[in-house]
């Protein structure tokens, strides 16, 4: 079965990653496009993720998962290739409501990351529900490639306009077409 596309808003929500090697450092990376209130832990820290959390000011603490870690979190992401804990995480997190993601492991996932593009305020997201993580990679390139930078600034724009602009049929008319016209303009270039 497909995993239906949602985006989270993670404001004053707590993320927990268990694991501190190469996948747990890459999640994290993904993480940090969309928010910073991430604590990790976990028994070993790569050279990257303890650089990556220096950085990023994050706390950690280095020591093996114990029940009861998640009580606090809305999120956990659970990056170690142990097998039994990612299904005993995944188990007390129906407990705590947390949803729950463990690496490469759908059986113990509520939700997956998909390959996704951010620019600015645009996200794309791209998924095969665990079919080929391969192939949602190489079609978020493609696309990435079509998407000029100009969407940056052109999104500011839009923003504001939705902001300003009296809300009714005019408006929304208006926004279509100047949405429309900004594509066909990449066809041009």
């Amino acid at each position: 079965m497909s995993y239906f596309p949602a985006f989270l808003q993670l404001k004053n929500k707590k993320i927990l990653i268990v694991g501190g090697g190469a996948i747990a450092y890459e999640k994290l990376e993904h993480l940090l496009d969309f928010t910073k209130d991430i604590v990790i832990i976990a028994q070993e820290f790569s050279k990257e993720m303890l650089q990556c959390i220096s950085k990023e000011n994050l706390v950690y603490e280095q020591r093996a998962y114990k029940t009861g870690d998640i009580a606090q979190y809305a999120i956990v992401v659970v990056a170690v290739d142990n097998i039994p804990l990612q299904a005993e995480i995944f188990e007390e997190s129906k407990h705590y409501n947390c949803l729950c993601n463990a690496v490469d492991s759908t059986a113990y996932c509520d939700f997956i990351f998909p390959s996704y593009i951010k620019k600015g305020d645009l996200t794309v997201a791209v998924s095969t529900s665990g079919a080929s993580p391969a192939m949602a990679k190489h079609l978020r390139i493609f696309l990435q490639k079509m998407i000029p930078e100009s969407i940056v600034p052109f999104l500011q724009e839009m923003k504001h306009l939705r902001k300003t602009l009296p809300k009714g049929k005019e408006r929304m008319k208006m926004l279509d077409e100047k949405a429309k016209k900004y594509i066909q303009s990449w066809k041009s270039n």
